[in-house]
């Protein structure tokens, strides 16, 4: 069972080894990331010159749970839009703060903006 969901910023600064990577590591086990945010993730690695191989390669390891994105969770994230306009949440951030109130676990994410989203799940802050 998963513990907790990695938001795209989080898994990306694990992958580039940035500030906060190791909270992610010592995470890793036990982690979940929705496809909503895997894409934004493979997205970035494709923009950054990777091939489909080499994005394979670095993620397959980490053995993440991949949590699809289903119609509740649709209606979820776009009500979130209202109370989460005035910060500037994306689609991407209203997915995972959503699946991860679905699921009933913490957020693992390098976006600080999100500890002002008035939401009802644990947001825990790498940076």
């Amino acid at each position: 069972m998963s513990e907790i969901l990695l938001d795209a910023s989080a898994l990306l600064a694990l992958i580039k080894q940035e500030t906060g990577a190791e909270h992610v590591m010592a995470e890793i086990e036990h982690a979940a990331i929705n496809i909503i945010n895997l894409t934004e993730v493979v997205t970035k690695l494709f923009d950054a010159g990777l091939s489909t191989e080499a994005i394979q390669k670095v993620l397959t390891p980490l053995n993440l749970t991949i949590i699809p994105f289903d119609e509740e969770m649709v209606y979820e994230a776009g009500r979130l839009r209202i109370s989460t306009q005035k910060i500037g949440l994306s689609l991407g951030d209203r997915a995972c703060l959503t699946t991860a109130r679905v699921l009933g676990i913490p957020v693992l994410t390098a976006d600080r903006i999100w500890l002002q989203a008035n939401v009802d799940v644990e947001i825990r802050c790498i940076r």
